[in-house]
């Protein structure tokens, strides 16, 4: 059985960048055939992997500012010859299940969602965007020959699997197709409550971090902290095309702290040493919020989206109902750490683990790939 992996594309290192990284576990020989592929930017683990990029990559700008070829995107994906392949795994929030595979072929998508700017936010993406009302309907009118051939692509591909409850009714709604759910692989075995004991309390504080876009709502979590005072800390980890503005709106608060981009080992110290990580977007999974659970420590969520899949109110986290900054700080002001107890939200976490993953996906492709 031959194998390849198509990836969107390789510029950043974010929840679907680690989703890919387990399939290439599992598939070591496997190609990844991926729009462009910008190695500054993605886990070093992909410098040894076989990479086959598309015509985007050649182009001026190509790798910094490949939006501009957004138009081309799918001819680009359609381009990529897997004629010799007879299992094709795409991980997928857009462009990578439109790949055109031989009639023999088993071509299952693993869904992030449906492409966001496409659909469930496409509204909110046009109105972000800073060029004026012109350039947006010509925008607009891109994004729907897009949408048109993202609805058709859809059904090039044999069998779904959804990585939340959330992505499966999105992908029954746009896309009219059934889905199985598998949640993401997180490497909650990186983790210990030995972490947690180990740290020095010398300051309380708050954790929040993720690639800094305006979608992922740190804005309000800023807002909530500079209204809470000194008394209360914050940890911002990430970057992204947010992080100035972020910076200018926290205004120099004594209490607010950007750690920029930072490594998995720092990353394991940040959770265990904070209070509870605070997560104010819609996530269609959300692989940090288990990841702090998995290291023992509670979650502030927004009470949509997949945290409320995978955070048990009262045991492994709080809620807020209304996506401002008012409500988070309040909730922060009624948090109680000893509310919660460690062992208890790590041993919660564990069933997101990278080797329950693995054993799903293959017993998936198992089952499906000798009835194809």
């Amino acid at each position: 059985m031959k194998v390849a992996l198509i990836h969107d594309h390789l510029a950043q290192d974010g929840g679907a960048e680690k989703v890919l990284k387990v399939f290439s576990d599992m598939f070591p020989e496997a190609p990844i055939y991926t729009l462009l592929y910008e190695k500054k930017q993605v886990n070093k683990y992909f410098k040894d992997k076989r990479i086959e990029t598309s015509i985007i990559q050649r182009l001026p700008g190509g790798v910094k500012h490949y939006q501009w070829y957004l138009f081309f995107m799918p001819i680009a994906v359609e381009f990529f010859d897997l004629s010799e392949y007879d299992l094709i795994i795409s991980d997928t929030s857009s462009f990578a299940k439109g790949v055109i595979t031989k009639p023999e072929a088993l071509h299952i998508c693993y869904c992030h969602t449906p492409t966001r700017y496409l659909w469930s936010d496409t509204h909110q993406y046009i109105n972000e965007l800073k060029y004026n009302k012109y350039f947006k309907k010509i925008i607009s009118l891109v994004l729907n020959r897009i949408r048109i051939w993202d609805r058709l692509a859809a059904d090039r591909v044999d069998l779904f699997i959804a990585n939340s409850k959330t992505v499966q009714k999105r992908i029954t709604k746009y896309y009219r197709r059934e889905s199985t759910l598998i949640y993401p692989p997180v490497e909650t075995e990186k983790f210990s409550l030995e972490d947690l004991n180990g740290q020095k309390k010398e300051e309380k504080y708050f954790l929040a971090g993720c690639r800094l876009a305006p979608y992922k709502r740190i804005d309000i979590v800023v807002e909530a902290f500079k209204l809470l005072g000194n008394d209360y800390k914050l940890k911002i980890f990430g970057d992204g095309i947010d992080t100035e503005r972020l910076k200018k709106l926290a205004e120099a608060s004594a209490n607010i702290e950007f750690l920029g981009r930072v490594s998995e080992e720092e990353k394991v110290k940040l959770y265990s040493a904070a209070e509870a990580f605070i997560n104010p977007q819609e996530e269609d999974f959300g692989i940090t919020v288990v990841e702090s659970m998995a290291a023992g420590r509670p979650v502030i969520a927004y009470r949509k989206g997949g945290a409320t899949e995978t955070v048990i109110e009262g045991k492994t986290g709080l809620f807020f109902d209304e996506q401002t900054a008012e409500s988070i700080a309040q909730v922060i002001k009624d948090f109680k750490n000893n509310d919660f107890k460690p062992q208890e939200i790590k041993e919660y976490a564990a069933q997101f683990s990278v080797e329950n993953f693995k054993k799903q996906i293959a017993e998936f492709i198992k089952n499906n790939y000798q009835s194809k």
